[in-house]
């Protein structure tokens, strides 16, 4: 059930890094429109070799899940303005204090949140605000999550181009973890959802007619809560963790 970031090979790596035109990715979603939601959505790469997908929440600050942050690693947000690619190394990476990875690694809910630092803007793209959740959710309220996973679960196609699917709330959501489905397969069988890669996605919903951030892609499962993609997909929602977002980023001198 746990979705770790997608480790990718040096030579796929280096094919990644140089794609004038990504591929697709998240399994069975259409590809985002770039002027709304995929405008905040950006391709964090690991130094070692971990790829996660991540959100601006202020020109300068990617907001990803906690799992996609290591010790002693250094991470990059691709920019794709210029070709080949460059890439912005984080000047800070941060877990929020009481994200557990055990706790993850044991199903169970925890503070699955990190923020990046960038030295800069990245050119081309808008920050997301952040949105809160109704308290409870209802079942069936409907959300949209955009990253940069793979289109198949178990493979390495579809890196880097951000793709969306609308999914819906179960009957089983809380304040700490929230579990999505695709509505016309209800996770009887494989349809849209978050993969590998798609770890610190963004999950949008509408308020106020326009899409704000409420939580992270965690984790997913295959169909029938097997082991993949394409069944449920786990969400970090945001409200909680919302405070310590926005100390985090006053502490580092961002404008909110």
């Amino acid at each position: 059930m746990t979705m770790p970031p997608l480790r990718l090979s040096a030579a796929l790596l280096a094919a990644t890094l140089g794609l004038p035109t990504p591929a697709p990715a998240i399994v069975g979603g259409g590809r985002a429109d770039p002027d709304t939601i995929a405008s905040s959505v950006v391709t964090i790469i690991g130094s070692r070799g971990t790829v996660c997908s991540g959100s601006l929440i202020a020109p300068n600050v990617v907001l990803t899940a906690g799992h996609c942050i290591a010790p002693q690693t250094t991470y990059r947000v691709l920019d794709y303005t210029t070709q080949p690619p460059r890439l912005l190394t984080a000047q800070k990476a941060v877990n929020h204090p009481q994200f557990n990875l055990q706790t993850m690694l044991a199903h169970r809910a925890t503070a699955d949140v990190a923020l990046l630092l960038l030295p800069s803007a990245v050119p081309s793209k808008t920050p997301a605000s952040l949105g809160t959740l109704s308290d409870p959710v209802p079942p069936g309220a409907r959300f949209t999550i955009a990253g940069i996973g793979v289109t198949r679960s178990g493979g390495d196609e579809g890196i880097g181009t951000i793709r969306a699917a609308s999914l819906v709330a179960t009957g089983q959501p809380g304040r700490l973890q929230l579990r999505l489905v695709d509505p016309a397969t209800n996770n009887a069988r494989d349809g849209l959802g978050a993969c590998t890669g798609d770890s610190g996605a963004p999950v949008f919903q509408d308020q106020d007619d326009r899409a704000v951030i409420i939580g992270v892609v965690s984790w997913s499962t295959g169909a029938h809560n097997s082991a993949g993609c394409g069944g449920l997909t786990g969400v970090t929602p945001l409200t909680i963790y919302r405070d310590w977002i926005l100390q985090t980023m006053r502490g580092w001198g961002v404008a909110i």
